[in-house]
């Protein structure tokens, strides 16, 4: 196990290299005060949009090392953070959750995400941002989107689900969100049922609702070669396919 982990971090370290990918960690404070960390990776050219990755339960911003720099490539600068709920997946910490000393609830990560938004305003003010969530954040992106419509030009969410208070809370974000909504979905019928549900709500004129056929996984780790090798490039192919349609330059 120690092995395969350590073959799969230098095979990435080795992808990044090869492909000059710049990345720096940056700090920001939350409406409350609460310091939250991040990874803001640059596009090599010009950048398309920025995008605002955030992390599933129990894990942090190091879900997107493989991830961001795949979108870098495609020429979208991104910004994962360490959200205040979260924890040590990935062979790291979640450094948000250590500066606070606790973990908190769901609901309060959007404070975080809120903070990343800001973030983008104040340092890419000509820049397009799409919100990108997985799993329980994927339910947290309707809410953001539908506070800040004005900043927000997509949605993207992987498994999300009615995950918060409230039996409609996200479906009810949702029906507040006109920009175009990028949603997918694990293998598993349930999963694919909820995300349809939200996405029905959502009156956007540009609906994406990938299903996969084969492969699929919970949250954005349905991109990853190792953890969805069936279905990770057809996951990959419709969401650039969905970011160049709705996001113009």
């Amino acid at each position: 196990m120690r092995t395969s982990f350590l073959f799969r971090w230098i095979g990435l370290l080795g992808w990044c290299a090869g492909r000059a990918v710049a990345s720096e960690p940056v700090t920001l404070t939350a409406a409350d005060g609460v310091r939250v960390f991040g990874q803001y990776y640059s596009a090599p050219e010009k950048t398309k949009a920025l995008i605002l990755l955030f992390h599933q339960a129990g894990s942090n911003a190091g879900e997107y090392g493989a991830i961001a720099p795949r979108l870098n490539e495609a020429g979208y600068s991104c910004l994962a953070i360490d959200q205040r709920s979260g924890g040590t997946r990935w062979g790291r910490a979640n450094r948000t959750v250590e500066s606070l000393g606790r973990e908190a609830d769901y609901l309060d990560a959007l404070q975080d995400m809120e903070a990343a938004l800001a973030w983008a305003k104040s340092n890419h003010p000509l820049s397009k941002v799409a919100v990108w969530g997985s799993s329980y954040s994927a339910s947290l992106v309707f809410l953001l989107a539908a506070r800040h419509a004005g900043d927000v030009s997509a949605v993207l969410a992987f498994s999300p689900g009615e995950y918060l208070s409230g039996k409609h809370t996200v479906r009810d974000a949702a029906a507040r969100v006109r920009v175009p909504v990028f949603v997918t979905s694990a293998q598993d019928e349930e999963e694919i049922r909820a995300a349809r549900e939200i996405l029905a709500a959502a009156p956007a004129e540009r609906k994406v609702q990938f299903i996969p056929r084969q492969g699929g996984v919970h949250g954005s780790s349905t991109l990853l070669a190792d953890a969805n090798p069936r279905g990770a490039p057809n996951a990959w192919r419709t969401t650039l396919e969905f970011l160049s349609e709705a996001i113009q330059p």
